[in-house]
């Protein structure tokens, strides 16, 4: 039986098949934005055998986000916090800009409902009267909610004020989502619990009815089983997806990670930056030890959301990135992106405006004889028609106008991969670089030789790795607990009875799961905690975060008060291991092509990136011509194929 891996992105629907021995089939169409399940089942109904499981990756939370058009939602606070939302942090949304402001919250000032009652860290300091309950829900109905979200005070701890409010607002409003914050997030920091739990509330009934939609679709068409990429890397159920409708925020960009560590465990390198360029945006992450890197809360389109995720930075360059010229004569690319319809103007749809895309084609980068997917062709004269304009207002010719957006894209790619690695304090030029997506593989060298990086990674089918990560992506479940003790207060039974519930809630949801348990620990006055695994007892806890401080912060006293914030635990149950089935073609030989390369032309070999025999070496200029990607291996970098099909690009 086969697996399935759909990703539905900005520009194309990618679908990778993975057989019983290894072998790929690829499906890439273009993605169809107002209902992005007709691409998805476009790409699915094109199969001839029958499937066993399909994994889903979906920027329908993403988009949602983005656009602010989820549900609209009514919230309940505790009395005395209802501009909770605004106040934020205090922070600036950045220290060096005074005009940039965060984004508005997801809920209308109005719309936010206080309630009389009060938790504290030991329990109740004002009760929650009936007649309180009453007042409040007769106001939630009089505003007449598409959802509801309940986030008081100490809900984390002591979750039975939310509770008894979300039971008389659902008795009292039938059919309409209420979403409480210790159930999605029963962890301390209220701004970031309350900003999750509305978060959940506006999605979940557009993802519902979506995840929904999606399990029926695939019921009449005999697939065996649907699952939903999640944030952490893992897939989701049908009913799970929905009920954490916010944990999808980050689906699709997940699984490129999840497939990126495939093709790092295949090629035998731990350590690496990856980059996912699409048509809308480019999406970086980080694997250490061959594993990505994940943080307990992230933050999308401005929001923080307190649900474990991949560490990804997206930034507004795709190939479908518009070029533009600034008030100051300065040459800009994106965020205006040309998406799937009408596309850049190459794909010959309507679009005018000069995108990444056209200036790769215009450079020669990419072949007009070869389909991007299985409906678009480039046409070479709408991209010099889109480009001259922009050439004309930035005052410069229609060959360095196209470098100039390829230089001010890679620009854009190297801050977001700067981002999840320098600031962390990771020294990029002791990674690889694996860039993939449709145009990732193109930009990979300049990537490299901005950061320093001397080893380029370009895995097979670079073009889809998202949907292949998809396809070999482990099921997963995340459950928390809030803790907040001192290591001194807790002793081994407690924490092995904690990690057995936290373990026994992951089991329900996910039988047969391999659970780890996870430890959010700090010193005594830090703001922020390090997650470990759970060693054994809370001597051995303490031992582990000190050295893991250590290590990551340069000093860490064995004498020092160290807090147990909180626990968690993960469940996985891994996905059958992807084995690389690569086909070579001795047959397989260069045409050759002249490229524009930092305003000169070069003569370069186009070679076909499926299909080279292990072992053979090109050296730059060249160009890789694969069924859904192209990759461009510079001048002084040379391409040696890997046994499992990927380029081992290297500095010469």
């Amino acid at each position: 039986m086969t697996r399935i891996g759909v990703d539905v992105g900005g520009t194309f629907t990618d679908l990778v098949s993975v057989g019983e021995r290894g072998a790929l089939t690829v499906r890439k169409v273009s993605s169809t934005p107002d209902d992005p399940a007709i691409g998805l089942w476009a790409a699915v109904d094109r199969l001839e055998t029958p499937v066993a499981a399909l994994v889903h990756g979906t920027t329908i939370a993403t988009n949602a986000l983005l656009e602010r058009r989820g549900a609209r939602v009514v919230l309940v606070s505790t009395e005395g916090f209802e501009d909770l939302l605004w106040l934020r942090r205090q922070d600036r949304s950045d220290l060096y800009d005074l005009l940039r402001d965060h984004p508005p919250p997801l809920v209308g000032r109005d719309d936010v409902i206080g309630a009389r009652e009060r938790m504290g860290p030991e329990g109740v300091l004002l009760a929650l009267s009936t007649a309180e309950v009453t007042r409040v829900v007769e106001a939630v109905a009089a505003r007449a909610p598409e959802a509801v979200a309940v986030s008081l005070l100490f809900a984390f701890r002591f979750p039975e004020h939310e509770e008894m409010l979300a039971e008389a607002v659902r008795a009292r409003l039938p059919g309409v989502d209420v979403v409480t914050s210790s159930e999605v997030a029963p962890l301390f920091r209220e701004y970031e619990r309350t900003s999750t739990a509305v978060a959940e509330a506006t999605l979940r009934p557009r993802v519902s009815a979506y995840v929904e939609r999606l399990a029926a679709e695939a019921a009449a068409r005999d697939v065996g089983s649907v699952r939903v990429m999640a944030s952490s890397g893992g897939s989701l159920r049908p009913a799970g997806a929905a009920a954490r409708a916010s944990s999808l925020a980050l689906s699709g960009p997940a699984g490129g990670v999840v497939g990126a560590r495939a093709v790092a465990h295949s090629v035998g390198i731990a350590d690496l930056l990856t980059i996912d360029m699409g048509g809308t945006s480019a999406d970086a992450s980080l694997l250490l030890g061959g594993e990505p890197l994940h943080e307990p809360w992230g933050r999308v389109a401005g929001l923080p959301l307190l649900l474990p995720s991949i560490v990804i930075e997206t930034v507004s360059a795709g190939g479908g990135s518009v070029g533009w010229v600034d008030s100051g004569g300065a040459l800009k690319v994106g965020p205006e992106s040309s998406g799937a319809d009408p596309g850049p103007a190459s794909y010959g749809r309507g679009g005018t405006e000069a995108a990444v895309t056209d200036a790769l084609l215009a450079l020669g980068w990419l072949d007009p004889t070869h389909p991007l997917a299985d409906d678009v062709r480039l046409d070479p004269e709408r991209a010099r028609q889109a480009l001259e304009p922009l050439a004309r207002r930035a005052g410069l010719s229609l060959a360095a106008v196209a470098w100039g957006m390829l230089e001010v894209a890679a620009a854009a790619m190297a801050r977001a991969l700067k981002q999840v690695s320098v600031r962390r304090g990771i020294d990029p030029r002791g990674l690889a670089l694996l860039p993939f997506g449709g145009a990732g593989p193109l930009f990979g060298c300049l990537l490299a030789e901005e950061l320093g990086i001397g080893t380029v990674v370009v895995p097979p089918h670079p073009g889809v790795l998202s949907a292949l990560g998809l396809a070999v992506a482990s099921e997963r479940v995340d459950v928390a607990a809030s803790v907040h003790r001192s290591l001194e207060a807790v002793d081994r039974k407690d924490l092995a009875a904690w990690c057995g519930d936290l373990a026994q809630a992951v089991r329900a949801d996910l039988p047969e799961a391999e659970v780890q348990a996870l430890a959010d620990c700090r010193f005594a006055g830090q703001g922020y905690e390090l997650i470990l695994p759970v060693p054994g007892g809370p001597d051995d806890l303490r031992r582990a975060f000190v050295a893991a401080h250590r290590e990551r912060y340069g000093h860490g006293d064995m004498s020092g008060r160290v807090e147990l914030v909180a626990l968690r635990a993960v469940g996985v149950r891994p996905a059958p291991t992807l084995t690389w089935n690569t086909r070579t073609d001795a047959r397989a030989g260069p045409r050759t092509a002249t490229l524009g390369w930092r305003g000169s032309l070069v003569d370069a070999p186009r070679w076909p990136l499926e299909g080279l025999t292990p072992g053979t070496a090109v050296s730059g200029p060249a160009v890789f011509d694969g069924a859904d990607a192209t990759a461009f291996v510079a001048p002084g970098w040379r391409a040696v194929v890997h046994s499992s099909g990927a380029l081992m690009v290297s500095r010469i």
